[in-house]
């Protein structure tokens, strides 16, 4: 049968002509001894001639119907009409030639004719197709479909059709479907689904459940994270619906599955307030919040939107994607992209002013907590003086929203990365009370899935590996959020400024990164490697925390917050400084950094109102070499 399978398609159509002639033959002998009627060795010398022209006939007319253009191993319930459409032609044809036969009972012999012809030549192609589709069952891996609905019978059919994967059983929560058939497939209750992995033996879970919310779909992986078998789920509703994906697209789960709420939709009011038909400006547009900020805006019809970024390659690519999504959905707004540093403040003002800009989301900052630990005088300049910088520009340029995007690392912080961005929170909230002319406010939240630096694509990329997965502390918490909620939120809390909040997005629950690995492990089909299973696929390792970081993150840094128009949203109040002592502070900064000294910097931030507490000695690259290169010169002095 393989060898077959490897033959030139013209020689595998020949085949099958050959075999239909030998069927229609044999039929035709068949027919005539069952029905005791005809006789081939009496008639053929006679009527040689017109059995011939039969034999053509019939095979033209398969030829015309297509039956010779259907691959058999893709023979789709439908090509059974297109056989007995072609016996049908071929019966008539025999019955015409009949007429010229010494024949008593030519229906007789033309009935037997069409039953055998049919069962040769359908059953021959079936025969042949089945037998692939066994050899193809042994190779096939078994999997189990949670969820018997719509999509789970689209999933199942396609999977049918395929190559890789075999379906064996469904699993469901309705108990109208339960013990009941599906599609040829038993559908068992949720109890059941550990017996029915061992009993059928199962090698893949599918989550067939696309429509459902993410609620739902955190307590089926919690289920399903109890498995021996790797899970993975089909695309969601809108990228079925959109013509984006197809239902056979599998995706391993999405970590927003795992650590994801129901999303509460977006009040477009507030959405669009300061967006639609407008000059918008992102800074940072190239990095993982700034660019998902870049796709909500687009969606909000501004009149330009202005990408700034100082990478250039960060640059192009968002511009890139942004203009192939202008073109699909018929965006009208311009999409301009510059370059530079958010600290060239005559730069910052002339693009604002040159543009007349409406709204800046100042997206730009270092926010990897070791690498600004490692070079505190860079991570200050960007984050604080940067955003001043920023802020003195759309003072300037007359800008009516200017919106910060802050961190939860900025409430009580252990490092130079927080404490820079609570001192750029000073900032804004100074010049919000020193000028009426921009609206400012800040957005503070916690990590967001899939940004640079994340954890989650570590992990995932670990597991990959075949571990050990790495973490710092196994009581170390974080609140998550996606990427697209967060920015929508960041966008809406904009809209609601008055001058000076500090708005706080709700992150939910926090999460244990220890048992956020451990649920990524097992939903991998793997199991964790420990103390109590030696035996184990991956070992999670703990490193100790590094320099800065903290067990834990909070949003407030007080009891003082009141509830917005938004559920989501809540705006703190918050200690703040005067632009006078404002401005102190920054001019003491600003020595500091020019001298790089580094000892000087820490206490500046330690005296400031920032909260700063700090979790380790100063970890800066240059001072921690300089304090070597002074003991060696110390030590060949003496």
């Amino acid at each position: 049968m393989t060898w077959m399978m490897s033959l030139p398609r013209a020689m595998k159509r020949g085949i099958s002509v050959v075999s239909d002639a030998i069927f229609l033959l044999t039929a035709l002998w068949l027919a005539g001894w069952l029905s005791g009627t005809l006789s081939l060795s009496a008639v053929l010398p006679e009527h040689s001639l017109g059995l011939i022209t039969w034999l053509v006939v019939s095979l033209v007319v398969f030829y015309l119907l297509g039956l010779y253009r259907a691959i058999l191993r893709y023979m789709a319930p439908q090509a059974v009409a297109t056989v007995i459409n072609g016996v049908t032609v071929s019966t008539v044809a025999l019955a015409v030639l009949c007429w010229f036969l010494p024949l008593d009972d030519i229906l007789r012999l033309t009935l037997c004719f069409a039953v055998i012809a049919v069962l040769l030549i359908g059953g021959s192609r079936w025969g042949f197709r089945s037998a692939l589709q066994l050899k193809k069952q042994k190779t096939k891996s078994r999997v189990l479909i949670y969820g018997a609905g719509c999509s789970g019978r689209q999933l199942l059919y396609a999977l049918q059709s395929g190559d890789e994967y075999k379906p064996v059983v469904f699993v469901d929560d309705n108990t109208e479907l339960q013990k009941t058939t599906v599609c040829g497939l038993t559908v068992l209750p949720s109890e059941l689904l550990e017996k029915a992995v061992e009993r059928y033996r199962i090698d893949r879970v599918l989550l067939a459940m696309p429509s459902a919310g993410r609620g739902r779909k955190r307590e089926l992986l919690e289920l399903l994270s109890r498995l021996p078998v790797p899970v993975q789920s089909i695309p969601g509703m809108a990228d079925l619906v959109a013509g984006h994906m197809k239902i056979d697209d599998l995706q391993d789960i999405r970590i927003e599955d795992l650590l994801g709420r129901e999303v509460i939709e977006p009040d477009q009011h507030l959405l669009q307030a300061n967006i639609k038909h407008k000059v918008v400006m992102v800074t940072g547009a190239g990095g993982s919040i700034g660019s998902e900020l870049c796709r909500q805006i687009v969606r909000c019809k501004p009149a330009v939107l202005i990408l700034f970024d100082v990478s250039e390659f960060a640059l192009y690519s968002i511009e890139r994607e942004l203009n192939a999504v202008k073109r699909r959905f018929g965006y009208a707004c311009v999409i301009k992209p510059v370059l530079g540093s958010v600290q060239q403040q005559k730069l910052l003002e002339q693009v604002m002013t040159n543009f007349q800009v409406n709204t800046v989301y100042h997206a730009a900052a270092y926010k990897h907590v070791p690498l600004v630990e490692y070079n505190m005088v860079e991570g200050v300049r960007n984050n604080v003086f940067g955003t001043w910088a920023c802020a003195e520009a759309a003072i300037a340029a007359k800008v009516e929203h200017f919106v910060l995007i802050s961190t939860d690392k900025a409430v009580r912080p252990t490092n130079v990365m927080g404490a820079s961005k609570r001192m750029a929170e000073l900032v804004l909230q100074g010049l919000a009370s020193r000028q009426n002319t921009t609206r400012m406010c800040m957005v503070r939240f916690g990590n967001v899935l899939g940004s640079s630096g994340s954890v989650v694509p570590l992990f995932a990329q670990q597991i990959k590996a075949g571990g050990p997965v790495t973490l710092t502390h196994k009581e170390i918490t974080r609140f998550f959020m996606t990427i697209p909620e967060a920015s929508q939120l960041v966008i809406q809390a904009g809209a609601m400024a008055k001058g000076g909040e500090v708005f706080v997005l709700d992150m939910g629950e926090p999460v244990r990164i220890y048992d956020l690995a451990k649920r990524m492990i097992h939903l991998a089909g793997l199991k964790l490697k420990d103390k109590a299973n030696p035996g184990g696929d991956i070992e999670i390792q703990i490193t100790g925390l590094r320099p800065g970081e903290k067990l834990y993150e909070e949003l407030l840094i007080g009891n003082n917050e009141t509830k917005t128009e938004h559920s989501r949203i809540r705006a703190a109040q918050e200690q703040c400084l005067s632009w006078p002592a404002t401005m102190l502070l920054l001019n003491s900064l600003d020595v500091a950094c020019q001298s790089f000294d580094q000892q000087m910097l820490r206490q500046i931030l330690l005296d400031a109102p920032t909260g700063f507490a700090p979790s380790s000695e100063i970890c800066d690259l240059l001072f921690v070499s300089s304090l070597g290169n002074a003991t060696v010169k110390k030590e060949l002095v003496h």
